[in-house]
């Protein structure tokens, strides 16, 4: 979209928005009831009363969903406290109470679970929510019951049920920079009472904001393609049989990362401006494709006093990547590349018996096995090589790494919850072994040929660990509860996937670790709901890189902790209004990391924001017409800065966004403005002595959409 049309579209957007402005938004007016009555969650495996639950847990319905605006899991992430993501470098990057993602096991801490189906890895972090009934955000290590990854937290979607007639709904938007998103989903009966049938999908295109400057190159150097397409059969023979068989397709391709700009290697993170960003100049077309199948079978037998339920998973995954070798305009450099091949394969099988119950005595205990193969490679890149001593050119070379990573995981859990009084003992625990199987070779050598590899690698390593947890909550009275907990969070050792020298040991890492305690009260009264929370997280042999050259590997640094509160709350103040708001206030330092040449010991977790904060207001006039507005605060965050050996201080920022639109029949027409106040601020930086990046969130985009129910 050149500069004429895009500021055509603007004003033809803001003069359709500016007559709602003033109000705020849709669901909350709509069914005002709904947002203060008792909520029933599936999040330990049982039912329970969302307010009976003893942690920190937050739930989004599907119709708040589409309020929102809110179609990828980044963005769901946003509306939590204390949790971040951003898009920089591979995939998604997930951050959760000083907790980051980890890079040689590719686990983000927030572990994202679909029809039974995981999603913890970075680069497929993004499932399709076109289908969501709601979703249950539970904060804190969950291993317990989710097993080795969800150190802290589940993202527990609960998919809609078919009913008996054929309903769904059909989305289309269009947005600055060619954006376009659709998106549609529809249930209904095969069979009466007997066999259902759904499917659902998203399509989102969209040019980007970075031109590539780069003679005969596109411009558009961010455009994104995706697409996402699930199907499921439920099978009702009988009223105590469910079995429901699901898969899912996604595809996406890209050429750059969105907002990202690189800088020769030490250059200072207030050296870089988003308008600097803008502008690329790539000699080699960055293209990435990823690809995700993903099967599911779910089957529900309920026995009179128990229910037993199988969930059998199957997962693959692609990524095929080829970048700009210093993403930037560097002669040197001219027609070099990095390059990432990966293919992934999961199999999971999970059997779980649990009391029918749904007050009083209430258990579950279960069997679960994993199986995953992981191989990369190619995965390098390539550059000029010059003699250490006279600096005589010697020709272009690549370093490579092939690698394959066998997983395999068994594990018993189990939990009770014990009634007694007004208050409710949870005991739960998982004993599980993880073994590793690893190999790699690494490849040092001119391009275009073929040498042996200078460096193999070849170990296997077993881990078992016990994760218990341990809550009591106690009703206060009907409608106010309070709870303390303890639970033991756990995230896997691993192997550096691009290990070039050294021994076993200084390829292995070692499984992080964290101690997590909690207290809070939740309730409602009136048309208030609130939930507070206070906690404290010990963490072991937590997960840290390390920059060598322009190669980035996994260590471990002793000890750190984290200290926080989080606050929720709902207030509906007048008929048709709705205020919310979540806040997030975290201090998470490193006890005991020492990087060698340099004692971190006292520093601030990088990734970590110290506050985040969300308001948001909706308003739902009678004659159908309705408006919101969403204000996102996020406090300052550091940056490892291994070029200076130090961390990187980044200021807060905050963002505007707003949503009106005209609800007739069975349509429902809106336009929309994100980051209204053009709020320029960083949303990630790395680096190195060999090159530097940082990214920047999007400017003001301003949108329109239609959507159809039937």
């Amino acid at each position: 979209m050149n500069k004429k049309t895009r500021t055509r579209f603007k004003l033809r957007a803001l003069a359709a928005a500016i007559p709602l402005i003033p109000l705020a938004g849709a669901h909350a007016a709509d069914d005002q009831a709904r947002a203060l009555s008792s909520v029933t969650v599936t999040a330990n495996k049982i039912e329970q009363d969302f307010q009976s639950v003893p942690q920190a847990i937050t739930v989004i319905d599907g119709a708040t969903l589409e309020e929102k605006g809110i179609t990828r899991i980044a963005d769901l992430i946003h509306e939590i406290p204390n949790m971040s993501a951003n898009k920089f470098g591979h995939g998604t990057s997930a951050s959760f109470r000083g907790i980051n993602n980890s890079m040689f096991t590719n686990n983000n801490p927030v572990v994202v679970y679909i029809d039974g189906v995981p999603y913890s890895n970075r680069y497929d972090f993004d499932p399709s929510l076109a289908n969501v009934e709601r979703v249950e955000v539970l904060r804190g290590p969950q291993g317990s019951l989710y097993g080795k990854d969800a150190i802290g937290g589940v993202i527990n979607i609960v998919t809609k049920k078919p009913g008996d007639e054929w309903r769904g709904a059909v989305g289309v938007e269009l947005a600055e920079d060619d954006g376009r998103f659709v998106t549609f989903n529809t249930s209904g009966t095969l069979a009466k009472d007997m066999l259902f049938a759904g499917i659902n999908g998203q399509y989102k295109s969209d040019d980007g904001w970075i031109e590539n400057t780069w003679p005969g190159m596109k411009k558009d150097a961010a455009a994104e393609h995706s697409g996402k397409l699930g199907a499921f059969f439920l099978w009702t023979p009988t009223r105590d049989l469910d079995a429901r068989f699901s898969f899912s397709q996604d595809r996406y391709t890209s050429r750059w990362y969105e907002g990202a700009i690189a800088a020769p290697g030490g250059t200072p993170i207030g050296s870089f401006s988003r308008r600097a960003a803008e502008k690329a100049s790539f000699d080699v077309a960055p293209k990435e494709r990823g690809d995700t199948d993903a099967q599911s079978l779910n089957l529900t037998w309920r026995l009179g006093a128990v229910t037993l339920d199988a969930v059998t998973a199957h997962k693959t995954f692609s990524l095929d990547g080829v970048y700009d070798a210093d993403f930037m305009a560097n002669p040197l450099y001219a027609g070099l590349i990095q390059f990432n091949q990966t293919e992934t394969e999961n199999w999971s099988q999970e059997i779980r018996l649990s009391s029918s119950a749904t007050e009083g005595l209430r258990w579950v205990a279960g069997l679960y096995f994993e199986k995953e193969e992981y191989k990369q490679g190619p995965y390098g890149m390539q550059f000029p090589n010059f003699d250490p001593a006279t600096f005589t050119y010697l020709g272009n070379f690549e370093m490579n790494a092939d690698s394959v990573t066998d997983t395999s995981t068994r594990a018993l859990f189990g939990q009770i919850i014990y009634p007694f009084g007004k208050a409710e003992l949870t005991l739960g625990g998982r004993w599980q072994t993880i073994k590793k199987d690893f190999e790699v070779d690494t490849y040092y050598q001119p391009v275009g040929m073929a040498w042996p590899a200078m460096y193999s690698l070849t170990d296997k390593k077993t881990w078992n660990a016990f994760l218990p947890k341990a809550a009591l909550s106690y009703a206060l009275n009907q409608n106010w509860t309070a709870y303390a907990s303890y639970s033991k969070g756990y995230m896997p050792g691993g192997y550096n996937y691009f290990s070039s020298g050294g021994v076993v040991a200084d390829n292995r890492f070692k499984p992080q670790i964290s101690d997590n305690y909690e207290i809070g009260i939740k309730g409602r009264s009136g048309d208030f709901t609130l939930a507070a929370n206070l906690f404290h997280m010990d963490i072991e042999d937590i997960h840290i890189y390390k920059a060598q050259g322009a190669l980035y590997t996994t260590s471990n640094a002793k000890k750190a902790h984290s200290t926080g509160a989080e606050l929720e709350l709902t207030w509906l103040p007048a008929k048709n209004w709705e205020l919310s708001g979540a806040l997030g206030l975290i201090r998470a330092k490193y006890d005991d990391y020492d990087a060698g040449t340099h004692d971190f010991d006292g520093k601030t977790i990088e990734n970590t924001p110290s506050r985040t904060l969300r308001l948001s207001a909706a308003y739902l006039a009678p004659g159908g017409g309705y408006a919101r507005i969403d204000l996102r605060n996020q406090g300052r965050v550091f940056f490892y800065d291994d070029a200076a050996k130090g961390f990187a201080r980044e200021k807060g920022y905050t963002t505007v966004d707003l949503k009106a639109g005209y609800r007739f029949a069975d349509w429902d027409v809106y336009a929309f403005v994100r980051n209204l106040t053009d709020e320029e601020y960083l949303t990630g930086f790395m680096s190195s002595a060999a090159a530097t990046m940082a990214s920047f969130g999007a400017p003001r985009r301003v949108g329109v959409g239609v959507r159809y129910q039937f």
